[in-house]
């Protein structure tokens, strides 16, 4: 691929590259509800070291995308609420590309404010989303696979970035790739069929079986203009809104307007307003990438991010956590100066922090959602 400048001229000027177009945006949300107690709405999965790798998976995906964009050139967005410690985090994120949401409107609010603003900067930017709470393994792959999706971009397609499955997964969603598109790239980018949820343990494996599946890793790179080109199509008022607050969020009204506009949003998230809609009118296309790939989304996953899938190990996370086990395996995550003791048990999940202690499986490690959602309901709130 050629990433030098085009020879063309905008305004007396050499018209900049795809690349130097790229604007990465991180969309750093939710509270990750089935890692409660560790996750919580003060401290959510993004904020916290999950791989003990002394940095958090906000910071480490700012680290990744550095080689793609400079730091001009990478617009977090997040909740208020956790402003200062994402600046904390991240003290090269300049001002003016720190976007907070007075209340949560789920992703195609968050990036779809995030490609209005882009748009009125430059008319060709291009945007690619990447979650601040993902792991990712093989960043050189990671970046061929990146710079390749722009080209995609450049072409006024919507791309994503599908990861071959190493294992049936039922924790994620999958991308059914259709033919492959040789005039974008020699191989590994296709059209997308359809966008498929998370299927059962049958059908993961009749995927994985096909190679025809990738798992959708959420990740989307179009210019901001055509990203919202296709939002509109489905909710015209909403990127309507976000094209008002964008044009006055440098100015006195800026507040108000947001004030005024924010709350009426739908929630609603990117798959369903730009992905499955782009992909049944052929827009869409997907690089299959080759990079190791987590959205860390359970304590089982955890788990098998630090033993590195070797499941009769025991994981261990926590700054100075005492574990003293004996033929046990799983992972505990230990916040408490308690000693944890384990004898003859496998595959279990203990979450000890100062005010919860949580104990299941790896099995149904998917279930603390349902938990959280119970606890929501039967006033365990201040806990959550």
């Amino acid at each position: 691929m050629n990433d030098a400048p085009s020879s063309t001229e905008r305004n007396g000027h050499p018209t900049p590259s795809a690349m130097d177009r790229l604007t990465c945006v991180i969309p750093a949300g939710g509270v990750g509800s089935r890692l409660w107690p560790l996750s919580r709405a003060n401290a959510p999965k993004f904020l916290l070291d999950l791989t003990g790798s002394g940095d958090s998976l906000l910071r480490a995906t700012w680290m990744r995308l550095a080689p793609l964009a400079p730091a001009d050139r990478v617009m977090v967005v997040t909740g208020a609420a956790h402003r200062s410690s994402v600046t904390r985090q991240l003290p090269e994120l300049l001002e003016e590309n720190l976007v907070t949401e007075s209340e949560p409107k789920d992703s195609s609010a968050a990036i779809g404010l995030a490609a209005a603003l882009l748009e009125l900067r430059d008319p060709d930017a291009i945007l690619g989303s990447f979650a601040a709470d993902h792991v990712i393994r093989g960043e050189v792959l990671f970046q061929r696979a990146v710079k390749t999706a722009v080209q995609a971009a450049d072409r006024g397609l919507i791309a994503t970035i599908g990861i071959h499955p190493g294992h049936p997964s039922t924790a994620f969603g999958y991308i059914a790739c259709g033919a492959a598109r040789d005039d974008i790239a020699p191989f590994d980018v296709h059209d997308v069929s359809e966008f498929v949820e998370k299927p059962d343990e049958a059908t993961a494996a009749r995927y994985l079986e096909s190679g025809k599946y990738l798992w959708n890793a959420g990740m989307f790179i179009a210019k901001a203009t055509v990203l919202l080109e296709q939002m509109a199509e489905s909710q015209p008022e909403m990127v309507a809104a976000l094209r008002e607050i964008a044009a006055a969020w440098h100015t006195e009204r800026g507040a108000q307007v947001r004030e005024r506009l924010w709350p009426t949003l739908p929630k609603i998230a990117i798959d369903y307003t730009v992905a499955e809609p782009a992909a049944a009118a052929g827009r869409m296309v997907c690089v299959a990438a080759h990079f190791e790939w987590d959205d860390v989304g359970d304590f089982a996953s955890v788990a098998n991010l630090l033993t590195r899938g070797r499941t009769s190990d025991l994981a261990v996370l926590g700054d100075g956590a005492q574990v003293l086990s004996d033929a046990s395996s799983g992972i505990v995550v230990s916040e408490s100066d308690r000693l944890v003791a384990l004898v003859g048990v496998d595959d279990m999940v203990v979450v000890d922090t100062a005010d919860v202690l949580l104990v299941t499986s790896k099995s149904r490690a998917q279930d603390v959602k349902g938990l959280v959602n119970r606890m929501k309901i039967t006033g365990g709130g201040h806990l959550l």
